[in-house]
Formats: structure tokens, sequence, C-alpha cells
């Protein structure tokens, strides 16, 4: 069965920074109507780390599809792009 909604999920970037990750990520997003809630990202010695916790209510693909699609878009511009349900990423990292 396929969803209907995105509910709020967490997708992280990291990898060597360079021009245009960030605009290749949220374009994605946006022609896929994900909205981004929250963004936070630190470049520390040259590698990039972002966490994005975006939502849907009119989402065109489910949540595998566009996970993998990240990931796809990750191998191309060479970062490692995971998203993950928010109730999966609040049990993982459950003190």
């Amino acid at each position: 069965m396929e969803e209907k909604q995105l509910k709020k999920s967490i997708i992280t970037v990291l990898g060597k920074d360079a021009v245009g990750i960030i605009a290749k990520v949220c374009t994605y997003l946006a022609n896929n109507n994900i909205n981004i809630l929250d963004i936070n990202q630190t470049i520390t010695g040259g590698y990039l780390n972002m966490m994005m916790i975006v939502e849907s209510e009119e989402i065109i693909k489910t949540f595998p599809d566009m996970s993998a699609e990240l990931e796809q878009i990750g191998e191309e511009i060479g970062v490692k792009i995971q998203a993950q349900h928010e109730d999966i990423f609040e049990m993982m990292h459950r003190i």
C-alpha cells in the first residue's frame, strides 16, 4: 500500500564539502513537495555534516522511493545521504 503522507523524517548528509551539495538536496525535496522544517549544518575540516527535518502532506513518492533516490543523489555527488522516519531515528538515538 502506498503512503499518502510523509510523516516527519530525518535526512542526514555526510561527506567532503563541495559547491552545490545543499542545492542539489534542496532541489530534490522541493521538486517532490517535501518541506524542510529545520536544517542544521556544520563544516569541520572540509567535511559537511548536515541534518534536516522534513515532512510533506502531498508526497509524490513513497518513503522507500524517496530514500533510494536521495542515496543515489549522494552517490552522484560524492556524499552519503540517509533518510529515516522520525520515530526510527528517535528510537536509535534514545539513551
